[in-house]
């Protein structure tokens, strides 16, 4: 049977899990503020699905992007933010969203903006192409 965690370790795991999840909205955030800016709608936000979350669905002209969005506290951790498997959950969420959001023919594409303090947000577009 295992052990359980200890009182204090399991407080300090709930408040870690407490600050990602309000540092994760305060991205999101951001990154909404970001797609505004240059032309972009915000259709939904956290939207969740049986394959898993997208962060930020936005619109422009005819086309829905699917944001993916990770906030790091450097630069440097922003490079190994997002990897293949998170990429293919939000292109699986993208899919099983589309019917709901590209109902008038628009295309769709998987983004990820990515973001750290002190520096210009990375906006890649088309992240997913599988």
């Amino acid at each position: 049977m295992p052990r359980s965690m200890p009182p204090a370790d399991v407080a300090a795991k709930s408040e870690r899990r407490r600050a990602a999840e309000r540092s994760g909205r305060d991205g999101e955030m951001r990154a909404a503020w970001y797609l505004r800016l240059r032309g972009w709608r915000i259709l939904d936000r956290r939207v969740r699905t049986p394959a898993g979350e997208v962060d930020l669905v936005a619109k422009r002209g005819k086309l829905i992007a699917f944001v993916e969005v990770k906030a790091r506290k450097t630069q440097a951790d922003l490079d190994f933010a997002v990897d293949e498997r998170r990429l293919a959950r939000v292109a699986a969420a993208a899919e099983y969203l589309m019917p709901r959001y590209a109902t008038n023919g628009e295309d769709i594409r998987v983004d990820v903006l990515l973001l750290a303090p002190g520096v210009r947000p990375r906006y890649i577009e088309n992240a997913w192409i599988g």
